[in-house]
């Protein structure tokens, strides 16, 4: 399998902490950088060139549909899958809107993430209903 580089996003360290334990139990997948808001986030992409970034949708000074929409404006190669803690529909059209590949309630991160992030590293769509 190819080497599968990805940047966490999120405010909280220890969410990041966890989401990099997730991603990197997977061979191959490495978490090449973390960053705690959207604008690290916009930053760090540019910086690190990831395979792909794993964004949470609430984040301090740019929230992650604003530095997704910069991301994917900027570098439209590398996919952004979005992490949310507020399940609601409208967030996934909001992620849609802001061009990520996909969006994922984060009480479904245990069986969500891995699925996510192989769809959109393929390219693919992945939003299932977060209520």
């Amino acid at each position: 399998m190819k080497h599968i580089r990805i940047l966490v996003v999120d405010d909280h360290e220890v969410v990041r902490g966890l989401l990099r334990l997730l991603l990197e139990a997977e061979n191959g997948w490495e978490v090449c950088g973390e960053a705690a808001d959207g604008d690290e986030a916009v930053e760090r992409s540019r910086i690190l060139h990831p395979d792909i970034v794993v964004m949470d949708a609430v984040t301090p000074r740019r929230n992650g549909f604003d530095a997704t929409r910069e991301i994917v404006r900027s570098t439209p190669e590398i996919p952004v899958v979005i992490t949310t803690l507020y399940e609601y529909p409208e967030i996934l059209r909001q992620a849609q809107n802001a061009g990520a590949l996909g969006c994922i309630g984060k009480s479904k991160t245990s069986r969500l993430l891995i699925p996510a992030v192989k769809s959109a590293i393929g390219h693919q769509p992945f939003f299932p209903p977060l209520a």
